[in-house]
């Protein structure tokens, strides 16, 4: 099906499903943010600081695979802008498929969730569980543990773990694609496994960082997915 019109052959624009559904997807979105903040709790009292301990006292970081699994969502945002370019040049010989529009999705959905770690990481200021960057404190080396709020100073380098970026770059790409194909979700379920593995496994975040990145990619997915991919898709995924 082409993208340009939706399901009842109309102009109307991608995305443009009853109020209702949106009102189900806010109340969907606020109970998953709810369960996001339950786990992240639970998991900063009794999770990440045994977790971070395990991973530096069995040097998992001398597994050089898990570190691999993290470059992917380094480089796919670097490669965004020339398969933007490339998808608006391939437009001028007509609409975009559904694949194609889902691509385009995806690269949206990624680059947003981006931008909301970003301020999300100036929010809450946690330490990071071992020191990599511009010898930052961590639990590992200086028993550094918690949030920060709204800290000011170096808050990148010093106050940057949560929530991971990674993850939410990683969910933000790859949830557009798990609600447009369900037959490629384990496909999806294998890459964001694999980015959450190396990033714990070399300790560059804490388990609970990794959850609340996910629920951040897969909000914005979703809601990008709604607003951008054909109606009968995303109404339907309601």
């Amino acid at each position: 099906m082409e993208v340009g019109k939706n399901a009842t052959g109309s102009g109307s624009l991608p995305g443009a499903c009853p109020p209702g559904s949106y009102a189900r997807l806010v109340t969907q979105s606020l109970f998953a943010l709810l369960v996001c903040a339950a786990a992240v709790e639970v998991c900063y009292l009794f999770i990440d600081r045994p977790v971070a301990f395990f991973v530096h006292d069995h040097d998992l970081k001398r597994f050089a695979i898990l570190k691999q699994f993290t470059y992917v969502p380094e480089i796919v945002p670097q490669w965004s802008p020339v398969a933007l370019a490339l998808l608006m040049v391939r437009r001028a010989w007509g609409p975009l498929q559904r694949c194609e529009w889902t691509l385009l999705a995806a690269i949206v959905s990624m680059l947003i969730a981006e931008q909301c770690r970003e301020s999300l990481k100036f929010v809450f200021g946690r330490y990071w569980p071992d020191t990599w960057i511009n010898n930052n404190p961590s639990l590992i080396r200086d028993d550094a543990y918690g949030f920060h709020p709204f800290h000011g100073g170096d808050w990148r380098n010093w106050y940057g773990s949560f929530p991971s970026g990674h993850t939410a770059r990683s969910v933000g790409f790859a949830w557009v694609f798990w609600i447009v194909y369900p037959r490629w979700r384990w496909l999806c379920v294998l890459v964001v496994a694999s980015v959450v593995a190396g990033l714990v496994g070399n300790n560059d975040h804490f388990v609970g960082d990794t959850i609340a990145g996910g629920v951040v990619g897969g909000i914005v997915g979703t809601y990008t997915a709604r607003l951008m991919i054909l109606t009968d898709i995303t109404c339907s995924a309601a």
